[in-house]
């Protein structure tokens, strides 16, 4: 950030000691008070404010050398240099309890300037008042010769920002009439520029008009996109006027009932020059707040008329475009507080939005315009989709790796999201394109797409939005591959022979048999009818760019709105959409990008988010029956998703029950009974191996419990389990299984085996703690299974082996 000389400069300031510092404050002290300050003490007050800035703690200074520094930025006989250095100590020492500066008597301008900013740095509301009241107190009155209300400026839009409510309504008006003048008024001839003075110098020449920005004489009233060699008083002052016009109009530009002498604009002619070209014979009529608006309207056609001209310089190209951003925002402001601006604005900007629209770098422009026309284009009667789609549609796809304007982006959509909603379905199709602005720029915008998501989701787009989630990592890889395809010379840009399987990603983004993959996951709107599992293969291609720091950046944001997400969707999901989701959850925990922290992110959320779904509808069981029985039966997802598998097991011992589910039959319970028994038994079975597998004790433990509920509900089923329970004995004390678990585990382990075959000797008492009848249900017994289980079997165990001298209450 810094080069290697002010890094160390920087370094020996903060390494300044106090008493070292008071020493230098002492030399400072006796420069200030020579006769006449220099270079040398110019050279020390650099130092000394180097020194106090420098720290991020506040550096303390003598009262008494405070007080000097007040009395030389004060004294008329101080060099302009030292009094600003003078000022700018004392700022970074606010809030300064030595300070007895007062801006009450001061008639200069650029001493009035400098006082002004050490006072409102000091955070207090009186003083803010203070200067804002005497600054307006200047401005109204006629200045001195040789003052200029240029260095004023800056003072008052610094106290509009602090304390707006400083300015009493008399105030406000006083300098909205001045900024109406500076703006509209301001002279369009060049400032004389200021001769050297020597002996050889060239004579002062008759000062020329000033030009637009293609160099042709300037034929309208000035703007900040005219141009010039050097300005005059009241050409900076219309600068500065516009600089601080936003904030002006959003601070005191009422929305008052329009007078009959103010005229309805709405009637305004359609060329810049016939409006803007002649002044307002009904200014001195109109109201200072609806003058200032007229004069601001006035002022952005202007802009917006010279940013068609073609510049000669490039700055002056990148000018043109922030002008006219201010500008259209300008012009939305004014027609939010005057509504008889809104028919003449829209047509207006509906012309620009056609000029620039096919122009990149334009971009950032067609944010307030589409603003402009989201704010006021029901009131104007005008269809805007057309606008709406082209910003949604082009700018992610084209810009997503513009990191400035990926944040604007997503801050507009995220500002009027609600607007949005209501009046525009284009917002909603286009989540995949914005989805883009994030795979690219995950860290700096996660925080606005937790704001957006809750906007995107709802039972339409829940099921392709949960694909695009998981799929981030993959789009990160795809945008970058698609980026360095894109700069590629002509000549490789070739299509690949079909025959030829790609060797690198670059070659299979142009190649057939990835094209339509690559198409859908870069798509610039829904397309719900899609089927996902045809990225698989496109999934494995991109393995090798698993561990780029940007593909690894974007999936560690996934687990955070995957969990937003669910959270969302759980508020308003159906029967249908659950289950939609909870088979989607199964299949998809196979169809993961390869990075194993993503991967077990992924996972973590997933379980704990199945046993919602799960719980909002039970029937779910029973109704994905087929799907969770085909991922329940695979031995390989109790090791490699064991989290996911552990709370479907969960799952289906505690909601497949005609408790439940009515439509819920026996052999249902025996085809899952079935299944699982045959996973627990591959998991625990013993093997004449040198080691054996080891699997989780809580998934034992969960598959034993779940097998015990199902037989409760099904008791033909109750002698298969109670076998394989009294056979746990063998299994805890099987030297190649004490080696793979510790004592505690496998301890836990016999505990709750014995439990279940306990309960399980009272079929009766079993189905109750298992399936509690109608009713029931909400009993401590049944509301948390690692809760109240547990206790259940406590109580059995004690009936059936009743300790000595105890008996159960």
């Amino acid at each position: 950030m810094f080069t290697a000389a002010a890094e160390s400069f920087l370094k020996q300031a903060r390494e300044i000691q106090e008493e070292e510092l008071r020493r230098f404050a002492s030399r400072v002290a006796a420069l200030l008070q020579g006769p006449e300050p220099g270079a040398e003490a110019a050279d020390c007050l650099q130092r000394l404010h180097l020194t106090v800035a420098a720290t991020k703690y506040p550096r303390k200074l003598d009262g008494k050398f405070v007080e000097l520094l007040q009395t030389v930025l004060c004294s008329s006989k101080s060099p302009a240099q030292i009094q600003v250095l003078c000022a700018a100590i004392l700022r970074e020492m606010s809030p300064c309890n030595e300070l007895i500066l007062s801006c009450d008597k001061i008639q200069d301008a650029k001493l009035l300037s400098l006082v002004s900013s050490v006072l409102l740095a000091q955070g207090n509301k009186k003083a803010v008042s203070a200067v804002g009241q005497h600054v307006v107190k200047v401005l109204e009155g006629r200045l001195p010769e040789g003052q200029s209300a240029r260095y004023l400026l800056p003072v008052l839009s610094n106290v509009v920002s602090l304390s707006p409510e400083s300015l009493t309504e008399e105030q406000t008006n006083v300098v909205s009439k001045k900024m109406a003048d500076w703006l509209r008024h301001a002279s369009i001839q060049q400032g004389v520029t200021q001769s050297s003075g020597g002996f050889f110098s060239p004579r002062s020449r008759q000062p020329g008009p000033v030009t637009e920005v293609d160099g042709a004489v300037a034929t309208d009233f000035f703007t900040v996109l005219s141009v010039g060699q050097c300005y005059t008083q009241d050409q900076w002052l219309n600068m500065q006027a516009f600089s601080m016009l936003r904030k002006w109009l959003l601070c005191y530009g009422d929305k008052e009932l329009k007078t009959p002498s103010s005229g309805d604009k709405s009637g305004m002619g359609s060329s810049v020059t016939s409006v803007v070209s002649t002044t307002s014979t009904s200014g001195c009529l109109l109201p200072p707040k609806e003058y200032l608006r007229e004069k601001a309207f006035e002022y952005c056609q202007r802009l917006i008329e010279q940013s068609n001209r073609r510049p000669l310089k490039k700055n002056d190209g990148d000018l043109q475009k922030a002008c006219l951003i201010e500008a259209v925002t300008i012009m939305d402001i004014i027609c939010k507080q005057d509504s008889s601006y809104v028919r003449h604005a829209v047509s207006f900007l509906k012309t620009l939005h056609g000029r620039i629209c096919g122009d990149a770098s334009y971009a950032r422009v067609l944010l307030p315009i589409a603003q402009f026309f989201l704010n006021h284009s029901e009131m104007a009667a005008v269809d805007s989709d057309a606008i709406y789609r082209h910003l949604f549609t082009d700018i992610p796809a084209q810009h997503f790796h513009n990191p400035s304007l990926a944040f604007e982006f997503v801050q507009f959509c995220k500002d009027n999201s609600q607007l949005f909603t209501e009046t525009s379905s284009i917002f909603k199709q286009s989540f995949p394109n914005l989805f883009k602005f994030l795979a690219w720029n995950s860290p700096p915008l996660i925080s606005e797409f937790v704001d957006l998501l809750p906007f995107l989701l709802d039972a339409g787009t829940a099921v392709e939005i949960f694909h695009l989630l998981l799929d981030l990592p993959c789009l990160t890889a795809a945008l970058d591959i698609q980026l360095r395809s894109a700069a590629l010379p002509a000549s490789k840009k070739a299509a690949s022979n079909p025959a030829v399987k790609p060797a690198t990603c670059m070659e299979a983004f142009r190649h057939p048999l990835y094209k339509s993959m690559f198409q859908y996951l870069l798509r610039t709107s829904s397309t719900p009818e899609d089927a996902p599992e045809r990225l698989i293969p496109l999934r494995q291609l991109l393995g090798s760019l698993a561990s780029s720091p940007r593909v690894v950046q974007c999936s560690e944001t996934v687990s955070v709105l995957l969990e937003l997400f669910f959270r969302v969707v759980t508020e308003f999901a159906d029967g249908p959409l659950i289950n939609q989701l909870v088979v989607l959850l199964l299949q998809r925990s196979d169809q993961l990008y390869e990075i194993p922290a993503f991967k077990d992110d992924v996972y973590r959320v997933l379980s704990s988010q199945l046993v919602v779904l799960c719980n909002l509808h039970p029937a779910v069981i029973v109704e994905a029956s087929t799907e969770i029985l085909e991922f329940s039966g695979l031995v390989s997802n109790v090791q490699n998703k064991e989290a996911i598998f552990t709370q479907m097991v969960w799952a289906i011992g505690e909601y497949m029950s005609v408790s439940y589910d009515k439509r819920c039959t026996v052999e249902q319970i025996n085809e899952f009974f079935e299944t699982l028994e045959v996973v627990l038994f591959e998991i625990t079975q013993l093997r004449p191996l040198a080691s054996i597998p080891r699997y989780a004790p809580s998934t034992i433990s969960v598959l034993m419990t779940t097998l015990t509920k199902l037989a409760a509900r099904s008791q033909d089923l109750i002698p298969r389990v109670s076998m394989f329970l009294s056979k746990m004995r063998t299994f805890v004390q099987s030297p190649a299984v004490t080696s793979v678990y510790c004592e505690a585990d496998l301890e836990e382990l016999l505990i709750r085996a014995t439990e279940l075959s306990n309960l399980l000797k009272m079929p009766d008492v079993a189905q109750f703690v298992f399936t509690p009848p109608a009713g029931v249900g909400s009993t401590r017994f049944q509301r948390e299974v690692n809760d109240s289980l547990p206790f259940a079997l406590r109580i059995v165990t004690h009936l059936l082996e009743p300790a000595p001298g105890c008996m159960p209450r």
